[in-house]
């Protein structure tokens, strides 16, 4: 997530609740304050609230995808993930008690990634919109397993085998609209996507030398552009 917004009492406790979600320091963001509800004469019990953007630095986020993406200097000691499980275990089994849905879960370390999966007779409710939901709750369990522990925790989730279904899905998309652009000359602009998503859709055309495809926009709505090479 390149990307967040965040909320405090003040602006340094927004600040530091944000750095806290995206796992960096406050030298590798840019820092915006986009919101600030002051107390008026009529709302003075009411609690002031500040909401700041931290944007990753481009040099910085490039190899955080790095290490996403090839696991590159990914290292998480027995201990560290036994800590990361622990965490994660306490939030779901909480989460999962206040509704009445049959769900089990299961985390395992996989080269370096924790990997979370999620299933259930009606877990597919988890999974949102697009996975909206889904990447919402692997950003809220990756900024939980990473509580107390200093090495860097990359997680995945997947509900359903959500993830694996989306994958071929968009296999099919890429193909698809490699063959309208190269039957029509026209450049296609995808809807926008995550990040993980936008990577399937580049694989799924890298090896194709008759189109380019590139990503555009700011998070979260960036998007992915298909184009003929002339």
């Amino acid at each position: 997530m390149a990307s967040i917004i965040s909320e405090g009492k003040t602006t340094n406790e927004a600040i530091e609740n944000g750095l806290k979600q995206l796992n960096v320091s406050k030298k590798d963001v840019t820092i915006k304050i986009i919101e600030e509800e002051k107390r008026s004469f009529f709302s003075i019990l009411a609690p002031k609230v500040v909401k700041v953007e931290l944007t990753i630095k481009e040099e910085k986020n490039k190899k955080i995808q790095n290490k996403i993406d090839h696991h590159e200097e990914i290292k998480l000691s027995e201990e560290d993930f036994y800590k990361a499980k622990e965490n994660i275990s306490k939030f779901i089994e909480k989460f999962i008690s206040k509704l009445n849905e049959d769900i089990k879960y299961d985390i395992k370390l996989n080269n370096g990634i924790v990997e979370v999966r999620i299933n259930g007779k009606n877990a597919g409710f988890l999974i949102g919109y697009r996975g909206e939901t889904l990447y919402a709750m692997q950003n809220l369990l990756t900024a939980i397993a990473n509580k107390g522990i200093e090495a860097r925790v990359i997680l995945r989730l997947d509900i359903e085998n959500y993830k694996c279904k989306r994958e071929k899905t968009l296999e099919d998309l890429a193909r698809r609209t490699a063959d309208t652009v190269i039957k029509t000359g026209k450049t296609i602009t995808l809807e926008p996507m995550q990040a993980y998503e936008r990577k399937i859709i580049h694989n799924a055309l890298q090896d194709n030398k008759k189109i380019s495809s590139d990503s555009i926009g700011v998070e979260p709505r960036r998007r992915v552009v298909i184009s003929l090479i002339k």
